[in-house]
């Protein structure tokens, strides 16, 4: 086994989240609640119980909120140090912009968007038995088209970094989880954007380098959409994704204390009430997510969406794959549908949306 404690972890959340939109415009997107945490703590479980304690966090956007939400680390056995870009710097940029920090000889980098399952051990293990310069995860896909693959030979070496393709030939895309040799980082250029995706891995292929994969078939799940987002944090909740910062019993449902759920109200698929949230009799809540003090009323139904941070839906109101923003007032027996997005604040009159003429 490959000895983890000497590994750095760095996440990249540096980005500006705009297909989350208006959710993110409060918070980064990492730090959006899912299943009732910050989606970066449930990285962060999985990075500890790997063993790796060292943790680096590549910020910019909003970057005090990391900081303040999660300090040093020492309450999650780590120890996080921030480094923050001032201007936009790219995958490879990012990573370059840590090395000041950096420790060990073996860095684990992770893109802060996206929910995995996969072991991080069995990662170092691939990386150290190959002897790699680069090692990359790959996950098998059913339906690889709508990404870019990547391509290895039988002893797993990978041979090319492929664009999207209707005609693929691997199911293998990037999972966004890869670990350097600390003296590949240092031969990243500094100071300007640099894909690690399009330049530098492709450069190392041309010279040569060693770049192996981790290939399995994992849970795995890109967050940055609504939909996507939604999924993930109903399958944290129902224990399809795994994640040591949710310990216990799985379910339907995960309500937190102090939220209030009258008689009647159905509550499925995964959904998640937080904390002060309210959920009126009758209401019913399919893969819902409702952000700290929102409020559902009697009646009113939301499916697969998202209603923000003391967000109200009136009575006998309809959400369904809708965001409400945080603060935004859903009226009475409005109905959003179809990607609807409210920014936050807005204030929607009883029965002022509708896409049906039933009272």
């Amino acid at each position: 086994m490959a000895d983890s404690s000497g590994t750095d972890a760095v996440i990249l959340v540096g980005g500006l989240g705009t297909r989350l939109r208006p959710l993110t415009l409060s918070a980064p997107k990492p730090m959006l609640p899912t299943a009732g945490q910050p989606f970066l703590a449930h990285l962060l479980a999985r990075i500890a119980e790997a063993g790796i304690t060292h943790v680096i966090l590549g910020t910019s956007f909003k970057a005090e909120v990391f900081e303040e939400h999660f300090g040093d680390g020492s309450e999650l056995g780590l120890e996080i140090e921030y480094v923050t870009e001032t201007k936009p710097l790219g995958t490879g940029g990012g990573i370059r912009n840590v090395m000041p920090k950096l420790r060990a000889d073996n860095v684990m980098v992770f893109n802060g968007d996206v929910l995995g399952g996969t072991d991080l051990g069995a990662i170092l293990d691939t990386h150290e038995s190959t002897n790699a310069d680069v090692t990359l995860h790959l996950v098998r896909v059913g339906d690889p088209r709508a990404f870019g693959c990547v391509p290895t030979d039988d002893d797993g070496r990978v041979t090319a970094f492929l664009e999207k393709t209707q005609d693929p030939p691997t199911d293998q895309i990037n999972a966004g989880c890869y670990v350097f040799r600390r003296e590949v980082i240092e031969k990243i250029p500094s100071g300007r954007p640099v894909s690690v995706e399009r330049e530098v891995f492709p450069a190392l292929l041309t010279e040569g380098a060693r770049i192996y994969a981790h290939v399995d078939s994992s849970y795995w799940r890109d967050m940055g959409t609504p939909d996507d987002f939604i999924q993930g944090s109903a399958d944290l909740v129902r224990g399809i994704a795994p994640s040591p910062a949710l310990p216990g019993q799985r379910g339907e449902s995960l309500v937190h204390p102090g939220a209030g759920i009258a008689p009647g109200a159905l509550l499925i698929g995964g959904t998640v009430v937080g904390r002060g949230a309210e959920v009126g009799a009758g209401a019913r809540l399919d893969g819902a997510i409702l952000f700290d003090g929102a409020k559902v009323e009697a009646g009113a139904r939301v499916v697969r969406s998202i209603v923000g941070f003391g967000a109200r839906v009136g009575p006998r109101a309809l959400v369904r794959d809708a965001v409400i923003g945080d603060g935004a007032n859903v009226g009475a027996r409005c109905e959003l549908i179809q990607g609807a997005r409210v920014w936050p604040g807005v204030d929607i009159p009883d029965g002022g949306i509708r896409f049906s003429t039933d009272v």
